[in-house]
């Protein structure tokens, strides 16, 4: 288990703001999160970038903190409420593009967690894609995050005189 002590991980999340780098894929602004010490499960966030001339996919993930990593998203039910759910195939990342994985959104749901995570805490994770293969990356616990904003709103420029 790679969990290190909180001075340690607030020791990497300097360093993590720096990308990671592997192959044609560019790993920034990874985070995770978790409800509470005692949760049983826990999130990860990131910006993944592909510069490669051809699509590439996260295809899973794995660290000895979790029982299983999968990937998730989050979905509108027919009756409004949002639902997380697993992705099978995982995440495309588009060829020259980037997919970013958020809350609210698509993102790394680690479940079964063998112990508590604590605000700068830093996980190992191994992230799995199609094309680019395995990259190890250690992902820094950040609970005082606000998550970010998404602004949807269409409006009305036009004048009516």
């Amino acid at each position: 288990m790679k969990l290190t002590s909180t001075l340690a991980g607030a020791f990497a999340l300097g360093l993590l703001a720096a990308p990671v780098l592997a192959q044609d894929i560019t790993i920034q602004d990874a985070y995770m999160r978790t409800s509470g010490p005692m949760a049983k499960t826990a999130a990860a966030f990131m910006h993944i970038q592909n510069a490669a001339d051809s699509d590439d996919r996260l295809v899973g993930a794995r660290s000895d903190i979790a029982a299983k990593v999968e990937t998730h998203t989050h979905i509108t039910s027919d009756d409004g409420v949002m639902k997380m759910r697993r992705v099978d195939g995982g995440f495309v990342i588009p060829a020259q593009g980037e997919h970013v994985l958020a809350r609210g959104g698509d993102h790394l749901m680690f479940m079964g967690l063998n112990t508590s995570l604590k605000d700068g805490d830093s996980v190992h994770v191994v992230l799995v894609f199609e094309n680019a293969g395995e990259i190890e990356i250690d992902i820094p616990v950040d609970l005082n995050r606000s998550p970010e904003m998404k602004m949807d709103m269409k409006m009305d420029h036009s004048s009516d005189g």
